[in-house]
């Protein structure tokens, strides 16, 4: 599903942020990369679907180098990627159903179609009764739901999720991991940063952690 081929990612400030990287995730894997703040955990998800690109080595996602892609070739790999992100980057003036639908309707999909994915999906995070309410209304928690659900309702084989529990109480974060965990069971491929000891720990997962660019097996 994923590997890196010696990857260094050097910044035009000359900071390096990765350094001869070497991964391979297998289909429907779990992974947690671990790592202090400012460690390259970002920068590797970004590296994945195409915001950033590798300075030395090779990247490759569902086996295409996305080093490579450009234009179309790249909106349409990240198509099958779903990404959560730490600050829930949601639409103020649209309901959480609009937010999550958003998605679809880019893409080109039908109104019945996005209505079939739209409330399996809702139902999924707990959300389905919020549907109608803007991002304001809800608790954080809620709000990095929302950022789940618009991440999975086109059932991507692949999910990154970017220290997702960070701006969350240890309940909602539960809640989150527990929605990873089914994702994982249905066949997605699931690869979470964090610097939350305690869910890495409760999760029984492979962990990895990058510490001066380089990226140490911490569990099998």
């Amino acid at each position: 599903m994923v590997e890196l081929r010696g990857v260094t990612k050097t910044y035009s400030n000359q900071s390096l942020a990765l350094d001869g990287v070497n991964l391979k995730i297998k289909r429907k894997g779990f992974l947690f990369i671990t790592g202090p703040s400012g460690a390259g955990k970002s920068t590797l998800l970004k590296l994945l679907y195409g915001e950033e690109r590798a300075s030395l080595g090779e990247v490759r996602v569902h086996g295409i180098d996305v080093g490579k892609l450009r234009g179309d070739r790249l909106s349409q790999l990240r198509r099958r990627i779903g990404v959560v992100f730490q600050d829930y980057k949601l639409i103020p003036r649209k309901t959480v159903a609009e937010n999550v639908a958003f998605v679809l309707w880019a893409q080109g999909y039908s109104h019945q179609e996005v209505q079939r994915r739209l409330t399996p999906t809702l139902k999924m995070v707990g959300l389905a009764h919020k549907a109608d309410c803007f991002p304001t209304q809800l608790s954080g928690g809620e709000q990095q739901r929302v950022g789940l659900a618009r991440a999975i309702v086109g059932m991507p084989p692949l999910l990154l999720a970017d220290e997702p529990t960070g701006n969350l109480d240890p309940d909602n974060a539960l809640q989150v991991m527990k929605i990873f965990q089914k994702l994982n069971s249905f066949g997605i491929t699931v690869i979470v940063t964090t610097h939350d000891d305690r869910l890495v720990r409760m999760a029984d997962r492979p962990v990895v952690q990058i510490r001066d660019g380089k990226l140490h097996q911490v569990r099998r």
